[in-house]
């Protein structure tokens, strides 16, 4: 009997330090995936735009167009996963980042052990499974409903353009309403890696949601910080 070919992940690698993206796709390669290299800002955006990937590592500070403009536009068209890698490691950096549609952050200079890791991770949530346990498929809470096969979101007749880690936060907090998410929780589930109280990415994408909610006309404050706990959708 002939087992058929399981593609290979396929990461497009913008970054213009071409030794640190040979590097990377190097590892990659050696990890189980595909790849390809752009070096600037605009060409990156055409790639990403133009095929299909599993992922995308974005780097901020890029010629011809930064890291923040291609995903701000990339965003706009396509909700593939983005991990950003900067090197300049302030928060408000990081936080540019969340807003304009991340889902994941790297700071250099960063142990590649640790990137593949992210890397896995978002992959093994994000890749559909041919074994997986067949899952509710809609969710819905007032005018606010979600679905999961194309990740569309709509509230009313205004509908939603989230991120893959904004969507998949939003359906958790949606699936368990009235209920607290702890962060560790959150990260567990989302981010597979422990909480950290220096860790703010859940923070952010929490934000965004608010702003996103909000904008289309989802009271923004039925989405609560439980100080101490977490969150909790109402």
């Amino acid at each position: 009997m002939q087992t058929l070919a399981v593609p290979r992940p396929n990461i497009l690698i913008i970054e213009d330090d071409k030794g640190l993206s040979e590097e990377l796709a190097t590892q990659l390669g050696e990890s189980g995936y595909q790849s390809l290299q752009c070096y600037d800002g605009q060409s990156g955006l055409n790639t990403a735009l133009n095929d299909q990937f599993s992922l995308i590592l974005l780097d901020v500070l890029l010629p011809n167009l930064d890291g923040f403009a291609v995903l701000s536009r990339l965003r706009k068209f396509c909700s593939t996963p983005v991990i950003m890698l900067t090197a300049r490691g302030a928060e408000e950096d990081r936080i540019s980042g969340f807003q304009c549609g991340a889902d994941d952050y790297l700071p250099k200079p960063f142990s590649i052990t640790e990137l593949i890791l992210r890397i896995d991770a978002v992959i093994r949530r994000t890749l559909p499974r041919s074994d997986a346990v067949p899952v509710q498929q809609k969710l819905q809470l007032g005018e606010l409903v979600l679905f999961k096969e194309n990740q569309r979101v709509s509230c009313g007749d205004i509908q939603l353009s989230l991120t893959d880690m904004e969507f998949r936060l939003l359906w958790m907090l949606v699936k368990d309403s009235g209920e607290v998410q702890s962060k560790s929780h959150l990260y567990q589930q989302l981010m597979q890696r422990p909480f950290s109280r220096y860790d703010r990415s859940i923070d952010m994408h929490i934000s965004n949601l608010r702003r996103k909610l909000k904008a289309a006309g989802f009271a923004a404050n039925r989405l609560v910080t439980m100080h101490g706990q977490g969150y909790c959708l109402t």
